[in-house]
C-alpha cells in the first residue's frame, strides 16, 4: 500500500517494506508465528482489563486488539509495533464512556482516527521530537498514578457504588470504604500480583500474564469451596446477541459490523458533537505521541527506521474501522511491541498473527475468560501502571537533571492526576518552551575584544539575537558606548536574528549619538538574509557592513 501526502511524496507502510522489499520465507514466518502467539497471549487479558478500566465490557477490548491490531499492522509505518487498547487512554476513555455511553466513545474514536489521518497527510509525524522528555515522563507517570488508583476498588473488593470524578474525592472515598475490604478478592489480587512480580526472575520465555491469571483463578476456586463469592468478568458483565440470547461474561461470537451510534440510544445533536470533537482531538494527540514513542523505542531495539507519517495514517485507519466492529481507541503498545521484538518478530505479520490469536481466543475460550476474577485483572493493571510510571527514569531526572526539568516533570505529573492530560501537556510544553528560551537567552553575551582603542570599541556578540535576548543585549551595548566614536560588532557567532532582534537593532541604530558610527562584520547567512529582507542598508557615517573584522577595523585603529 502506498499513500500520498499533500506534497505527492509516497508513504510506504512497514508491511510493504518488510514483506516485499526483503524476501519473506518459511523461517521468517515461523519466527513471526511464535512472536504472534506470545504477544497474543499477553494481549488477551490486557485488552479485557483495559476495556473494563475504560468503562466498557471486556469484549470491546478484544475487538480492538483484533480489528485495530490487524488493520494498523498492515497499514502502519513501524515494522514491529503491536497496536490495541493501552493504559494511557484509560483516563480519557472512562469519563467519555460514563457521560456519553459506548456509542459516544466509539464516535469519539472514529473522529480521532480522522484527525490522525489528517496529521499524517500534513506530515506531522515528527511531532514527538518537539515534546520534551520531562513533559512525557510527567504525564505518563500521572496517568500511571491515576490508573493504579482506579484499581484499588476491584483489587480489594471494596463496596463502592459510585466513584467520584475528582481525584482527591476518589482517594477520600476509597479510604472511607476500606472497612468494606473483601478478604477473598484481596487474596486473589495479591497472589496474582506476586506471580506477576516473581515470574520474570525465572527468565522463562512465556510471559507471566497467563500463569498469574491461572494462579488467581485457582485461589478463587479454593475460596469458593468455603462459600466466599468473588466477583468475576462473568458475574459483572452480561451480553445480548442478535437473536436476543443473553449470557454472562464475553459473547463467543465474531465482532459484528454495527454503526457506532447504534449501540445504544445515542442522540445526534450539536451539543454532543461539539463536546466529542475536543475529546477526539485529545485522543488523536495521545495516540500520535504514544505510537511515535513506541516506534522510536523499537527503532533503538532493532536498529531500523520507522515511517512516522505512515504510522499516523495507519493508526488513523485502525481507529476509523475498529468502532464499526465495537472496538475502542487503539494505539501502539510499547510493552506488547517490545515483547514482540524479544519473541523474534521479523515483520508486521507477527502483529497480524497476534490479532488472529486474540480472535481465536474469543471464539474458542470466551466461557473460560468469563471466570477471570476482577481482582486479578486489577493486579494486572497495577503492574501495567508500575511499568508505565517509569520510576527509574523519574528518579534519574530528579537526581541528575536541571531544576527546570524537574519542576516541569512534577507539574505535568500533578496536573495529569488532578485535572487531565490535555492541561498537563499544554502547560508543560508552554512552560518548557519559556524555560528553554530563558536558557538560550542567557547564552547570548557581549565579549569585548582586545583590538579596540580609546576611540574604537570592538565587541563580539555570541549567541542568537532573538526576542528574548536582543533587548537586553543592545541595552547592555548602549551602556558601553560613552566616549567612543566607532563601535565594531563581530557577528560570526550570531546564528539567528529574528523580528525581535531586528527591531532591537533598528532601535539601537536610531538611538546612536550623531558622532558614533556602527560597523557590523562577519554576518552569518540567516542574519544577513534577515537584514536584506528588511532592506537594512549602509548609512554613511552611521552604519556600515564588512566581510571581516580586519576590514571593519581598517582606518579605525
Amino acid at each position: 500500500m502506498k499513500l500520498y501526502g499533500l506534497s505527492g511524496t509516497k508513504i510506504s507502510s512497514a508491511f510493504i517494506s518488510a514483506c516485499i522489499n526483503t524476501p519473506y520465507n518459511t523461517t521468517r514466518f515461523l519466527k513471526d508465528l511464535i512472536a504472534g502467539i506470545t504477544v497474543g497471549i499477553i494481549a488477551i487479558p490486557l485488552a479485557m482489563a483495559l476495556a473494563i478500566a475504560s468503562g466498557v465490557a471486556p469484549q470491546h477490548g478484544l475487538y480492538t486488539a483484533i480489528i485495530a491490531g490487524f488493520v494498523i499492522a498492515l497499514t502502519g509505518g513501524s515494522r514491529f509495533s503491536v497496536s490495541g487498547p493501552t493504559a494511557a487512554f484509560v483516563v480519557i476513555l472512562y469519563p467519555v464512556s460514563i457521560q456519553f455511553g459506548l456509542s459516544g466513545l466509539l464516535i469519539a474514536t472514529l473522529l480521532s482516527g480522522i484527525f490522525l489521518i489528517l496529521m499524517g497527510i500534513i506530515r506531522l509525524g515528527r511531532l514527538i521530537e518537539y515534546i520534551p522528555l520531562p513533559v512525557v515522563l510527567g504525564f505518563t507517570s500521572g496517568i500511571a498514578i491515576t490508573i493504579a488508583t482506579m484499581q484499588i476498588k476491584d483489587f480489594f473488593g471494596l463496596t463502592l457504588e459510585h466513584m467520584p470524578e475528582n481525584y482527591i474525592n476518589k482517594v477520600i472515598e476509597l479510604v472511607r470504604k476500606l472497612p468494606t475490604i473483601n478478604i477473598a478478592d484481596t487474596s486473589v489480587g495479591l497472589i496474582t500480583l506476586i506471580v506477576l512480580i516473581v515470574w520474570p526472575k525465572f527468565r522463562m520465555k512465556i510471559s507471566g500474564h497467563l500463569p498469574a491469571l491461572v494462579a488467581g483463578v485457582l485461589i478463587m476456586l479454593i475460596f469458593n469451596q468455603f462459600g466466599y463469592q468473588i466477583e468475576t468478568i462473568g458475574s459483572r458483565f452480561t451480553y445480548t446477541l442478535a437473536d436476543n440470547t443473553t449470557g454472562h461474561g464475553i459473547p463467543p461470537v465474531l465482532p459484528e459490523f454495527i454503526l457506532p451510534w447504534e449501540h445504544a440510544n445515542f442522540t445526534w445533536d450539536w451539543a454532543t458533537l461539539s463536546a466529542l470533537i475536543p475529546i477526539s482531538i485529545t485522543m488523536a494527540m495521545l495516540c500520535a505521541i504514544e505510537s511515535l514513542l513506541c516506534a522510536v523505542v523499537l527503532d533503538e531495539m532493532t536498529h531500523t527506521k520507522h515511517h512516522s507519517n505512515s504510522e499516523l495514517i495507519g493508526q488513523g485507519l485502525g481507529n476509523i474501522i475498529a468502532p464499526f466492529f465495537g472496538g475502542i481507541s487503539a494505539t501502539a503498545a510499547i510493552a506488547r511491541s517490545a515483547a514482540n521484538v524479544k519473541a523474534g518478530a521479523t515483520s508486521p505479520i507477527a502483529a497480524v498473527l497476534h490479532a488472529l490469536i486474540v480472535l481465536l481466543a474469543l471464539i474458542c475460550f470466551a466461557p473460560l475468560l468469563s471466570f477471570i476474577p476482577l481482582s486479578a485483572m486489577a493486579a494486572l493493571l497495577l503492574i501495567v501502571a508500575w511499568n508505565m510510571s517509569a520510576v527509574q527514569r523519574v528518579i534519574y531526572i530528579i537526581k541528575r537533571a536541571p531544576k527546570d526539568d524537574i519542576i516541569i516533570m512534577l507539574i505535568c505529573m500533578s496536573l495529569t492526576v488532578l485535572f487531565d492530560m490535555v492541561i498537563a501537556i499544554t502547560i508543560g510544553i508552554v512552560l518548557a518552551s519559556i524555560l528553554f528560551m530563558r536558557r538560550i537567552a542567557r547564552m547570548t553575551r557581549l565579549v569585548e575584544l582586545s583590538q579596540g582603542n580609546e576611540k574604537t570599541l570592538v565587541l563580539r556578540i555570541s549567541g542568537p539575537l532573538f526576542f528574548a535576548a536582543a533587548e537586553r543585549t543592545f541595552l547592555e551595548l548602549y551602556q558601553k558606548i560613552n566616549g567612543y566614536q566607532h563601535i565594531v560588532l563581530q557577528w560570526d557567532a550570531v546564528p539567528i536574528l529574528d523580528a525581535g532582534g531586528l527591531n532591537a537593532l533598528i532601535h539601537f541604530i536610531d538611538e546612536l549619538p550623531a558622532q558614533v558610527e556602527l560597523s557590523i562584520c562577519e554576518l552569518q547567512f540567516q542574519p544577513l538574509k534577515t537584514l536584506a529582507r528588511a532592506k537594512i542598508v549602509p548609512i554613511p557615517n552611521k552604519l556600515m557592513f564588512y566581510s571581516t573584522l580586519d576590514e571593519a577595523l581598517k582606518d579605525k585603529i
